[in-house]
């Protein structure tokens, strides 16, 4: 792999997950708590891939896209399930229970997540110096957001959500990794148009008959327009396109960096503090990325092939 095409995964990979990093308070101000409820998690999570399935269909025929060929279906259809249905889903019905705090500390296992699947699905290998850096790289992201749960009183107690999250971290791993398999051929502008078109015949009657009856705070539809515009969408260019040039398992890593994302986002938004603590935390999860991208080996052990043409 040039080291060019590595270093752009990872600055597109980035790009995706700064778009990502909002999805947590976003997906909470769409659903509310279960003691103010707004919209229910099952219309966020079909109508935000309505929203996305029908800009998709734009531009999908404005670039005069053609079809997908018979075997690139199938992982369309696992990230549709991944990324369109069980990600989305899990998390609303989780962030009713817990604060986007405590799912943080929860999803902050999604980098290693995908890593490993890569590693299974897409046949990417490391060394073992790598899965050092990716385990302590989470064990920092985990110990770091409980801190500030417990700092803020919120609390750690096992609970029915943290079953849903994880189920919600396993679901978004596999979605990555199987519409980063097809992003070589397809592109990955088209790959996301794709997995949100295949859904609409499904999302788009849903999302109409499922049309909240009572009143909806303005907030909510904001938080609603985000994750169906950004976080389903126009960060899944940039995402998808990252794993294909960098490698799927080496730009899965810099998903560690969304927590700080998101606490750096709430500063001009919500008027949150930047302390010192966070500050270090981020910095020691930056170096376990750069340490972890000197232990991927740049060629599949049989067919010496790049982990690039191992997507195609």
């Amino acid at each position: 792999m040039k080291l060019r095409d590595e270093t752009l995964g990872l600055w597109l990979g980035l790009l995706g997950v700064a778009f990502f990093a909002i999805t947590l308070p976003m997906t909470r101000l769409a659903t509310g708590t279960q003691a103010a409820p707004q919209l229910s998690p099952w219309f966020v999570t079909l109508g935000r891939a309505a929203l996305a399935g029908l800009l998709s269909v734009v531009f999908l025929l404005v670039t005069r896209s053609p079809r997908p060929q018979r075997h690139q279906w199938k992982p369309l259809g696992m990230a549709v399930l991944g990324n369109v249905v069980g990600y989305p889903l899990l998390l609303g019905y989780a962030l009713r229970i817990v604060s986007s705090g405590h799912a943080a500390v929860v999803t902050a296992l999604m980098p290693i997540a995908t890593a490993a699947i890569a590693a299974w699905v897409l046949h990417q290998r490391a060394r073992f110096g790598f899965w050092l850096c990716a385990v302590a790289g989470s064990l920092l992201v985990v110990a770091f957001s409980a801190l500030r749960a417990t700092r803020h009183g919120t609390g750690l107690g096992f609970e029915w959500a943290d079953l849903l999250l994880l189920g919600a971290v396993i679901a978004g791993a596999l979605g990555y990794v199987f519409g980063a398999q097809v992003t070589p051929a397809l592109g990955a502008e088209r790959v996301i148009c794709w997995v949100c078109v295949m859904a609409l015949p499904v999302t788009l009657p849903a999302t109409l008959c499922l049309w909240p009856q009572q009143p909806i705070a303005p907030s909510a539809w904001v938080g609603f327009t985000y994750v169906g515009v950004f976080s389903m969408w126009i960060g899944f260019f940039a995402w998808y396109r990252g794993l294909a040039l960098g490698g799927a398992l080496r730009v899965s890593q810099v998903q560690l960096l969304q927590p700080f994302l998101s606490i750096l986002a709430a500063v001009p938004m919500l008027g949150e503090p930047l302390d010192a603590v966070t500050l270090g935390f981020a910095a020691a999860v930056v170096a376990t990325v750069l340490m972890g991208k000197r232990f991927t080996s740049p060629r599949t052990a049989k067919t010496g092939l790049s982990p690039t043409a191992a997507l195609r």
